[in-house]
């Protein structure tokens, strides 16, 4: 008799999901992550939680759900995130942005801050698996030169999921991953380390602080304001109130002048009235 597949198996062996069920988690994942997943999105869900259930015992969704609500969910909680959030990212996306960002933002900006305290404070809101956090603190670098040690400068990094956030801090990458990085930068900023694999230099990882942060907090803990933040291709998985909520906590931890750049695919509404258009995707406050 032929034995079933690993495919076939995973088929017999999927946990199905009821309505209420559906209904319960995806309003958890709004609730805890501001993430909205329609009914559209069932398949995908399932799919993607399919392997964590069975590898971890659970043997249907309300068993899941009743631990994701418990005390003792926080794990739980970590790797569901891990599970639903879609991370793609890769150096100089939507290069439009690091262009302007070199050529004008950084010279205006250290312009400023040069006869002053040349404290420099920047935010990558949602810096996935470290390539556009990597990306900004070349252009930074390259900017400053040989005066960078002068300069009380850096970034802060942070995402929601503790997976990418590992990745991010090993700084290492394939060649296929690195390829839209300049020659000149990349022998800079990047050592080969082994075949096909390529790391980003200490010293310039030393400069970049990487932490667990959910954009949905009601706080957010910052002593300072920033000049400028990154939060791109984050704000399309939230509704409307949700995106107003985070652009005005964004605003009120931007000084005033500071730049706030989004994704190509998302806008800020007219209502937004302390945050002038500069060019699209990126704003300034008032």
């Amino acid at each position: 008799m032929d034995q079933p597949n690993n495919e076939a198996l995973s088929i017999l062996t999927r946990i199905s999901i009821s309505d209420q069920e559906y209904h319960e988690i995806t309003a958890l994942i709004y609730d805890r992550f501001g993430i909205i997943l329609s009914e559209e999105k069932r398949s995908m869900v399932m799919g993607r939680l399919q392997k964590y259930m069975r590898t971890n015992g659970y043997s249907s969704y309300s068993q899941y759900i009743d631990h994701l609500k418990s005390n003792n969910g926080y794990q739980a909680l970590s790797s569901l995130i891990d599970n639903i959030s879609t991370n793609y990212t890769f150096f100089y996306r939507e290069n439009d942005h690091f262009d302007y960002f070199s050529r004008t933002v950084l010279p205006e900006l250290t312009g400023r801050l040069a006869v002053r305290d040349k404290d420099i404070r920047m935010w990558c809101a949602a810096c996935s698996t470290g390539e556009e956090a990597y990306t900004i603190m070349f252009c930074l670098m390259e900017h400053l030169g040989s005066a960078y040690g002068q300069w009380n400068s850096g970034l802060l990094a942070t995402d929601i999921s503790e997976k990418v956030l590992k990745i991010a801090q090993t700084g290492k990458y394939t060649s296929e991953q690195i390829e839209k990085v300049p020659l000149a930068i990349r022998n800079k900023y990047l050592k080969l380390k082994e075949p096909k694999i390529w790391e980003v230099t200490d010293k310039l990882k030393e400069e970049i602080t990487f932490r667990r942060f959910n954009l949905m907090n009601r706080d957010f803990p910052f002593k300072k304001q920033f000049q400028v933040i990154f939060c791109r291709n984050v704000m399309i998985y939230f509704d409307q109130p949700t995106r107003e909520k985070l652009v005005k906590n964004f605003s009120d931890f931007l000084v005033p002048g500071g730049y706030l750049f989004i994704g190509h695919s998302e806008s800020l509404r007219r209502t937004q009235d302390n945050l002038k258009y500069v060019m699209p995707s990126v704003y300034r406050k008032k």
